[in-house]
């Protein structure tokens, strides 16, 4: 949160400002993740489109409330897979702890790695993104702040876990789509071309991921060109271009995925994020490999499985993409159903006996508003919510200093591998961008040297070393 010279306070949720303007110099309480703010009277806020509202304080009170009162949702879930090349792999572990040894701080995590010209990505990612991603949260958190945290850790997590398994020199790559659920909050990474959809209870249907194939993807492909690929389809000799749009030299069809260091690092590990808050009824997501998407849209996939429980959810989107397409690639469905908790049926009371002033109580002038009426007007809307969603490829904008949480983090750490630098030893993120001439020395985020390596290369700065011919997909 930056507090500003004047009466502005300026909180960021969902990645877009917020503007609340205290009108008088009264008491002020804020959350550091920005949340909630509030003051002693009424609270003006003002939205990016100029609108204006005025919050009593009751009102935020009543929300802090009832949110500290929703339980944690049942998350149940399922999988099913067939194989063609044997290199997709999944990743399923719920009840992880956000503080070791507390069982209570928990959160759940799913992840699906389709690999590429062999398995070696797919299964380096499966055992290293989790802890790449953690290492890059702050510890000492509230589940506001940790939650809110999660966008830039997935970014640094992805990048180093891909930095990390090309210094292995293989050249195997994997698509990546990574779900943490923590509480009623779902946050997504991805890069590459498998996908996640979420269904409410209330029949919307949200994607929590991007397309990363060069077919469909525009913007992709003009970063790429911009950054010295190339991007056409494959010659089949006399002029004819063949098959999908692919990135030259490689000849990948996608434009990010972890690995795949023989194509050329424009191919980048810098995911999509999206992050949702959940109504308390719940809802279905579901996360599949191309296999499925390749033969069935979100609103088929979902209706195919409806009132299924995850297992044989997961199972019959896989038989019917197979049916409909053939078994020409691994095929892999994860389901998961997040439920609010059942609660057993509160004991009816006991008939109360007659008491004295009974007929007086019964004709006795009632208010207009009950205090039961008040309350529900007040409680904080139910309903799913999305709070954040960036897909550039930049990480200079990804891990910007405008990070809400960016006082939260180490000046002199390395923002992607976590390498703890000496005062002077980093390189500000934003070296060489156009405005790096008004940035002071210590302006961060900062890269350690190696980390800079890669972003240049990334941006198409410097040569990404050796490329070796291929047609992996």
């Amino acid at each position: 949160m930056e507090f500003l010279q004047g009466d502005g306070i300026y909180v960021s949720r969902s990645q877009r400002l917020t503007q609340f303007i205290v009108s008088s110099s009264d008491s002020l309480r804020a959350y550091r993740c920005g949340v909630w703010i509030w003051k002693l009277g009424n609270l003006e806020t003002m939205s990016s489109r100029g609108e204006h509202q005025t919050v009593p304080l009751s009102v935020l009170l009543k929300r802090e409330l009832a949110n500290e009162r929703i339980e944690n949702p049942e998350i149940v879930h399922g999988q099913a897979s067939q194989s063609k090349k044997g290199e997709d792999f999944t990743l399923l572990k719920t009840e992880c702890q956000r503080s070791i040894g507390d069982g209570v701080t928990t959160f759940s995590v799913f992840g699906l790695f389709d690999g590429h010209n062999g398995s070696a990505a797919a299964i380096y990612a499966r055992e290293n993104l989790l802890t790449n991603v953690l290492s890059a949260i702050p510890t000492d958190l509230n589940r506001d702040e940790w939650v809110a945290a999660l966008p830039r850790a997935l970014v640094a997590g992805f990048v180093k876990t891909d930095k990390d398994f090309q210094e292995r020199a293989q050249t195997s790559g994997t698509t990546v789509t990574f779900v943490i659920i923590e509480g009623w909050f779902i946050t997504v990474a991805s890069v590459g071309d498998s996908r996640c959809i979420f269904e409410s209870t209330e029949g919307g249907i949200y994607y929590l991921s991007a397309d990363h194939r060069l077919e469909c993807n525009e913007e992709e492909r003009e970063r790429i060109t911009a950054s010295g690929g190339e991007v056409g389809r494959l010659n089949a000799g006399g002029g004819a271009e063949i098959g999908p749009l692919r990135c030259w030299p490689g000849g990948l069809c996608l434009s990010r995925s972890i690995g795949d260091m023989d194509v050329g690092e424009f191919i980048v590990p810098v995911p999509y994020v999206k992050q949702l808050k959940l109504s308390t009824a719940g809802g279905r997501m579901v996360i599949s490999s191309d296999g499925v998407w390749d033969a069935l849209s979100a609103e088929v996939a979902l209706d195919c499985c409806r009132g299924m429980p995850p297992d044989a959810a997961a199972a019959q989107i896989v038989k019917e993409a197979v049916q409909l397409k053939g078994l020409r690639d691994d095929t892999t469905c994860i389901v998961v159903d997040i439920l609010p908790q059942e609660k057993p049926a509160a004991p009816l009371p006991p008939p109360k006996k007659p008491v004295k002033g009974m007929f007086k109580a019964m004709f006795r002038k009632k208010h207009s508003e009950s205090s039961s009426r008040v309350d529900k007007e007040y409680i904080e809307p139910d309903m799913v919510e999305e709070l954040f969603e960036e897909g550039s490829a930049m990480l200079s904008e990804r891990l910007d200093t405008k990070y809400p949480l960016c006082n939260m983090f180490k000046l002199f750490t390395c923002a992607v591998c976590q390498l703890e630098m000496k005062p002077g030893e980093g390189i500000s993120i934003h070296a060489g961008s156009s405005n790096s001439v008004k940035l002071r020395p210590w302006d961060g985020p900062f890269l350690c040297s190696s980390c800079q390596e890669k972003k240049e290369a990334m941006e198409g700065k410097r040569p990404s070393g050796d490329r070796h011919s291929s047609e992996s997909d």
